[in-house]
């Protein structure tokens, strides 16, 4: 299936490992010319380079925090003079810490806001007049299954993706009539470095090890095990495509079947 992304740019953030990778990377694939970030300059000049390398794909690697909105205007910037506009946008970034309510202070949550919630709108607040003045865009926001059946022990993640998702389904109805599509890619268990961590802290809590723990996940899923990066991206590559033109404003999971709800 030609899911026409050749010659489309695509800034994907938070793309040095992980699920970022896993997009970037299945998006040269399908052609897109592609600018990256993530917080280390040397790290992601390596990443950058070797997706370059894989696909022949013209990569930018930049250094950006994406919870700053200074970096998040500079990294456009970049992107739009190298390839002179960006037609897709994936909002990504790490996760908050593991706790409970009352573990976390105020100024926890101000820094897990700015982390998840405010990267997502000064990432769409940037990209988005080039894309209504072309009239063709496509935004993606990568949260989590909390959204939709939270995560014991995740109440920073499990707040401000569904806060994320609030933002993504209003503005899809803003934009559009501008050919822009806004959606939301919630990703399950997946083996990224990010999960392996969770995995081996919570399971020194309970005194098991970190195998012992994903085995318990994979039990909850009806697949019986972890996802893998690249069928995340697979679909994620389609929901930015020119084939996904009349899917807006949704939030579809990519977890073996373990969000138990009907919709």
């Amino acid at each position: 299936m030609d899911l026409g992304l050749n010659n489309k740019v695509a800034l994907v953030a938070a793309a040095s490992r992980g699920l970022g990778r896993a997009v970037a990377e299945e998006l040269a694939t399908e052609g897109a010319s592609l600018i990256i970030c993530a917080r280390k300059q040397e790290t992601i000049e390596r990443v950058a380079n070797e997706i370059e390398a894989a696909t022949g794909a013209k990569v930018i690697g930049a250094a950006a925090d994406v919870s700053n909105p200074g970096d998040v205007s500079r990294l456009v910037e970049i992107g739009i003079q190298r390839f002179g506009r960006i037609d897709i946008l994936v909002t990504n970034s790490g996760g908050p810490p593991a706790g409970h309510f009352e573990t976390f202070k105020l100024d926890d949550w101000n820094t897990a806001t700015r982390l998840l919630l405010y990267s997502a709108v000064e990432l769409a607040r940037q990209v988005l007049p080039g894309m209504k003045e072309r009239r063709w865009g496509r935004i993606l926001n990568i949260t989590s299954i909390a959204v939709k059946q939270p995560v014991d022990n995740l109440i920073l993640s499990n707040s401000l993706r569904a806060a994320v998702t609030g933002f993504a389904r209003t503005l899809a109805n803003e934009v559009a009539s501008f050919g822009i599509t806004v959606n939301n890619i919630m990703p399950g268990y997946t083996r990224t470095e990010r999960v392996e961590e969770l995995s081996r802290m919570m399971a020194e809590k309970e005194a098991i090890t970190a195998e012992e723990f994903v085995a318990r996940w994979e039990k909850e899923i009806p697949m019986r095990r972890i996802g893998k990066p690249g069928e995340f991206a697979a679909l994620a590559a389609f929901l930015v495509s020119e084939r996904a033109s009349y899917i807006t404003g949704t939030s579809i999971p990519v977890d073996g079947g373990w969000i138990k709800a009907l919709m």
